[in-house]
């Protein structure tokens, strides 16, 4: 396969060492680096001799003069900056020509597809995104599983993921929901994606509790009726957890049995770019339904607890009440 050029936007980020990763592992090139932070010495251990940009207008202008100058095509443009900026930095990859892969989530709100689909049209290139767990073998076992079992089967879950944030949070954009979407957005639409992936459609969206650092519901999907809890509070760790100093707690019970997803997680950005090399990438389509998903959640009115909710809700404080 012939090496294809990239850029990167967001090269200071928490996610931007999987991207440079896979670039590298696929054997391709990086041609430039944007971040507005300079704390960037993790090129080294990839792209060394990368060009690096602290200001956007330098950085477009760069790779404006290696296609003029010296001829040199950007076929993609890798995006991990803050969840707000994507749509812009995904426009700014079409009208280059370049493919985008944009991490989750694509855009903040659904209503934001339709014109990037447009753009594509027009700009004859395409926007991918990460949806890894979709790449996960457990994962894919468990959808071919669902696929060939009872067609009118509803099944039973509880999905947990409590991934354990400090002080820092709350003050970076993360803790600004019109910028992060919030914590069910931040951490939690890959989940959603990948359970209306195995499950369906989403069918009913309630939710209980909102707010910076916790967001808990229930789902029913067209096979599925989904308890959910994602938090970034350390002191809903369940105690045998925190007994092993892990500071991250993932589950999904399906019909009372565990899934066992904990591993494999290492090359899933390698793996999605390869697909995506080959033309399989996820697209807008693909990612639509789990931004209306987060969407509806952060735009919610909370909801008594009662009926089917998540079993964690039970040990936190007034788990009768409407939260706030």
């Amino acid at each position: 396969m012939t090496q294809k050029n990239f850029a990167l936007i967001g090269a200071a980020g928490y996610v931007a060492p999987k991207h440079l990763k896979a670039i590298k592992e696929t054997d391709n090139n990086l041609l430039a680096a944007l971040d507005k932070f300079d704390s960037v010495g993790v090129l080294d251990s990839y792209f060394p001799n990368t060009d690096f940009f602290v200001e956007f207008e330098r950085f477009d202008r760069h790779l404006e003069k290696l296609k003029r100058r010296k001829g040199i095509i950007l076929d993609y443009v890798s995006i991990c900056t803050p969840n707000y900026l994507h749509d812009a930095h995904i426009r700014m990859a079409l009208r280059r020509g370049a493919d985008a892969i944009c991490e989750k989530p694509l855009v903040l709100n659904p209503w934001n597809i339709q014109p990037l689909i447009e753009i594509e049209r027009e700009c004859n290139a395409k926007v991918n995104t990460v949806l890894q767990l979709r790449l996960h073998d457990s994962i894919i076992a468990l959808k071919n599983k669902v696929a060939n079992g009872p067609k009118d089967k509803i099944y039973d879950i509880d999905l947990t993921y409590i991934a354990s944030r400090g002080n820092w949070y709350n003050n970076s954009w993360k803790g600004e929901i019109a910028k992060s979407g919030g914590v069910a957005t931040n951490i939690g639409i890959h989940f959603f994606d990948m359970l209306i992936w195995i499950f369906g459609g989403v069918t009913e969206n309630i939710v209980h509790k909102h707010d910076l650092t916790c967001s808990s519901g229930y789902l029913e999907l067209e096979n599925a009726k989904v308890r959910w809890f994602l938090s970034i509070d350390n002191n809903h760790i369940p105690e045998a957890i925190k007994l092993k100093n892990q500071r991250t707690y993932r589950s999904v019970m399906i019909d009372g049995e565990e899934i066992e997803f904990s591993s494999g997680f290492t090359e899933l950005h390698t793996k999605s770019y390869r697909e995506i090399l080959k033309g399989n990438g996820f697209g807008l389509i693909d990612a639509k339904p789990s931004i209306q998903v987060v969407h509806d959640i952060r735009n919610a009115e909370k909801t008594p607890v009662r009926g089917e909710y998540h079993p964690l809700l039970n040990t936190l404080k007034k788990a009768t009440q409407v939260y706030s």
